[in-house]
């Protein structure tokens, strides 16, 4: 008897445990994707192309509140959790909602989601959103092709417009992306590759991603989102956590999942927690990983332009995701405005359109701008909530140049983060053991 399946997700792991393990199936029928997290992504198709022969008509995507109807509809046998980035309460709310509409829970494992790759994998994760990741995805990546390795960077997906159009998508070049119509926070996982002369590769279908990956890189690099696992089976794994947020680390899902699978935790920001924090935090990953590396590292704020900023007013952007369901109240911009006696405008009374939305929806959020670009309505608001805002700077921590995306009245002080280990292993010493690893299948090059 077929059974009848949602998939809850956010545009990424959704749509990969679809293709991977019902897409081809006769045992199921996925009647509609349900979406949460990522906002304006809803009530669209996943295309006949990419659902294969099963769904001639494609799938539906609905918003997480039409959940109830859908099951009723369809007499929805189970509902499958395949999004990320949730506290264990979270978690186990959603696993009462779908329990009680008389659903099966399930969640598809790495065993049934990872594709094996006959190249090497090194895969750089987190603990939650806002920890580093991308910083740390950096620093890999240079050493990596320090040693003269074809790094191609695999990143996870972000099927945010046209999900037909996005099924494999490949970067080569910064003109790559001025050619394609990107939101902001796709740019900012992009950019900052291309400008180290890495391949970047994401999209939808990643069993057609990692075939293209295979035949022009010696080594892929998983560059992984929110604080999901990799879709590509890695021979080693990174996993960042937030000193600055004690307890991430054995307190959400699957935050805890990659703690336990990997080979090296690096805990960053070090240099503005406590000690006591630090300490708890390594305790924490003693508990269920004995055998892992422990890297203490800082993210180092640097300004990409020189900018006298004491006494200024500013308005702070900061990266969408690490403020919303990252949890975060502020990234580096803030930092860096406070480090350098700025003035810092609340942007709040400013807000316009779907940023005053933002702010109900996540409280906690500092006196900081999110960036959010999902959509052009959305780039808009962001555009006139910054024009409107009483600053004389724009201090830009999303890791693109908005200023290239967006008509702004003010000048733009771009910064970013920077990684500095402190204590324990170096990167260097990390791809060592990585290569190490793996060395019997290094032969098309030398490192």
């Amino acid at each position: 008897m077929t059974r009848k399946v949602v998939i809850i997700g956010a545009g990424g792991r959704d749509f990969h445990n679809f293709n991977t393990a019902f897409r081809n199936s006769s045992e199921y029928r996925v009647v509609a994707f349900v979406a949460t997290q990522i906002p304006g992504i809803e009530y669209r198709r996943y295309p006949p192309s990419l659902a294969g022969e099963l769904y001639p008509e494609g799938i539906p995507i609905y918003p997480l509140s039409e959940l109830p109807n859908l099951v009723m509809r369809h007499g929805v046998d189970e509902v499958v959790l395949s999004f990320s980035d949730l506290t264990y309460e979270e978690l186990g709310k959603m696993l009462s909602l779908v329990l009680s509409l008389g659903c099966d829970f399930r969640i598809l494992g790495p065993k049934s989601t990872m594709l094996e790759s006959v190249k090497p994998v090194l895969a750089v994760t987190a603990v939650k959103t806002g920890a580093g990741k991308s910083t740390i995805s950096r620093a890999f990546v240079a050493e990596l092709m320090r040693r003269g390795a074809r790094v191609v960077v695999v990143r996870h997906p972000m099927a945010y417009g046209d999900i037909e159009k996005k099924s494999v998508q490949i970067f080569r070049s910064l003109n790559d992306v001025n050619s394609c119509e990107l939101s902001i926070e796709e740019r900012e996982e992009i950019e900052p590759h291309l400008r180290m002369g890495a391949m970047v590769l994401l999209g939808v279908d990643y069993g057609k991603i990692l075939l293209e990956a295979e035949r022009v890189g010696d080594v892929i690099l998983w560059d992984g989102g929110n604080n999901d696992w990799p879709f590509f089976r890695p021979q080693y794994m990174v996993v960042a956590v937030d000193a600055l947020r004690p307890g991430l680390e054995t307190s959400t899902f699957p935050g805890e999942v990659n703690v336990r699978m990997a080979d090296a935790v690096i805990i960053t920001k070090v240099g503005q927690a406590s000690e006591e924090d630090v300490e708890r935090i390594i305790r924490n990953i003693r508990t269920v990983n004995s055998r892992a590396h422990i890297v203490k590292a800082d993210m180092e704020v640097e300004m990409a332009e020189p900018m006298h900023l004491s006494g200024k007013k500013v308005v702070i952007v900061e990266d969408y995701p690490t403020v919303t369901h990252g949890g975060a109240p502020y990234g580096a911009g803030y930092v860096i405005a406070k480090k350098h006696g700025a003035i810092v405008i609340d942007p709040r009374p400013y807000a316009v359109g779907f940023l005053k939305k933002v702010y109900d929806m996540y409280p906690h959020i500092g006196p900081v701008l999110p960036s959010a670009g999902y959509t052009q309505s959305q780039l808009r608001d962001l555009e006139n909530t910054l024009n409107n805002a009483e600053a004389e700077v724009i201090v830009n921590a999303s890791p693109i140049n908005i200023a290239s995306t967006l008509k702004l009245n003010k000048p733009v002080v771009n910064v970013m983060w920077s990684l500095k280990i402190v204590e324990g292993p170096t990167i260097a010493e990390l791809v060592n053991e990585f290569l190490a690893r793996i060395a019997t299948n290094l032969t098309s090059y030398q490192l």
